[in-house]
Formats: structure tokens, C-alpha cells, sequence
């Protein structure tokens, strides 16, 4: 996967990321925890490294 550089540190993630907000906020009810992190560990284990997430999706429960 091609990967992008962030800002003027070193740190890098893949084009290719996760949003997560429809985990916990925005599209109906939030979806069940243990499939939200069963989903989240496929996509690290796929190579993700990129997961678009805020606190504004749900204080402390989406981030």
C-alpha cells in the first residue's frame, strides 16, 4: 500500500484508512462493541494504519 508522510514529522500511514464514525455515532444506533473491535483489528491486521476517529463521534467512546 502507499503510504503518505504526516505534516513535517517522520510518521507515515497508508493512503488507505478506517473512518469510524458510524461505530459509535451518525448512521442510527451505535453498532455492537465486540464486532467494532473485531473490525478494527482486521483492518490492522490488512496493514491499517490510518483510523479517521473523534471525540466528537461519541466523547471517550469513539476515540
Amino acid at each position: 500500500m502507499k503510504k503518505s508522510k504526516l505534516g513535517k514529522s517522520d510518521l507515515e500511514v497508508f493512503f488507505i484508512g478506517l473512518g469510524c464514525m458510524g461505530m459509535s455515532y451518525g448512521y442510527g444506533p451505535a453498532s455492537d462493541k465486540k464486532e467494532m473491535i473485531s473490525l478494527i483489528q482486521e483492518a490492522i491486521d490488512r496493514g491499517v494504519t490510518f483510523f479517521d476517529t473523534a471525540e466528537v463521534y461519541g466523547p471517550y467512546v469513539n476515540e
